[in-house]
């Protein structure tokens, strides 16, 4: 069994220092528990706030930001998938999750792929899109990685089992026009979608899911949907969030995976 702690809730945009130490606030708050994993959403130290972004990235390894998770993962014997910051790298800008391991080591990072180029979205005029996909295998486990838009394109998340994934996490900022925010019908709507996709992908690939939102009012024209969650390779949702801020919780047997891929071997085949 592995201990997984899911954590959503709303940056407050621009101030790192406040962000981050509600992060380590939730984990503290289930300290008692096996923490094999934590995951963070995207943009989780800055918010949503394309200047930050421009003028305040990171460096190659992370800046002070992933700084601060390395010493959270030692201070609490934890693997942390550190959502993504804004990494700086040769004057380009990359959407980039870093990955730290118990030791506080940099074990692996993952660049976004498919950016939000669409209905408004602009992230492909600042950001440049990665072209790795990483699959980390951690002491519990091996987790493949992906980011927000990533989950609308299946074969990401097939390529990542055909590297061994038994677990596809996924940071992220899940945005809804804040219109659609306030009317609790095309809300509902819209949080059937998102969680269809995320039991989708789990059920397609035989693997467990998990999606870490951001959650509430970005500004008067987006909002982050919430309803993070942990999906069993069986589409069932094990722990699912509402719009609160909040850590999910759950432990998880990467043995169904193995079993499950045993018998029905179709994560494989092209």
């Amino acid at each position: 069994m592995a201990g997984i702690l899911n954590i959503q809730f709303q940056p407050v945009i621009g101030d790192k220092e406040l962000n981050l130490r509600t992060v380590e606030g939730f984990i503290e708050q289930n300290s008692d528990k096996c923490l094999d994993l934590v995951v963070l959403p995207e943009f989780f130290s800055t918010g949503i706030n394309h200047d930050i972004f421009v003028n305040q990235p990171e460096d190659i390894n992370g800046g002070d930001v992933i700084s601060r998770i390395q010493e959270i993962a030692i201070k609490y014997n934890t693997n942390i998938i550190a959502g993504t910051v804004i990494e700086s790298d040769n004057n380009k800008l990359y959407n980039t999750s870093f990955i730290v391991n118990r030791s506080g080591k940099i074990i692996a990072k993952y660049r976004k792929i498919h950016l939000y180029n669409y209905m408004g979205g602009t992230e492909g005029e600042r950001i440049t899109p990665g072209e790795d996909l990483v699959v980390v295998d951690f002491d519990f486990g091996k987790v493949g990685i992906g980011i927000c838009y990533d989950i609308r394109y299946p074969l990401h998340y097939k390529k990542l089992v055909q590297q061994g994934a038994e677990m596809i996490v996924l940071p992220t900022a899940w945005l809804i026009p804040s219109e659609v925010y306030e009317d609790k019908q095309s809300f509902n709507y819209a949080k059937d979608m998102w969680i269809a996709l995320n039991r989708t992908r789990a059920f397609d690939n035989m693997v467990y899911t998990l999606s870490s939102n951001q959650t509430g009012r970005i500004n008067d024209n987006i909002s982050a949907l919430g309803s993070s969650m942990i999906i069993s390779p069986t589409a069932e949702v094990l722990v699912q969030a509402d719009n609160e801020s909040c850590a999910l919780y759950a432990d998880i047997d990467l043995s169904i995976v193995k079993a499950l891929k045993s018998v029905y071997p179709i994560a494989f085949i092209d």
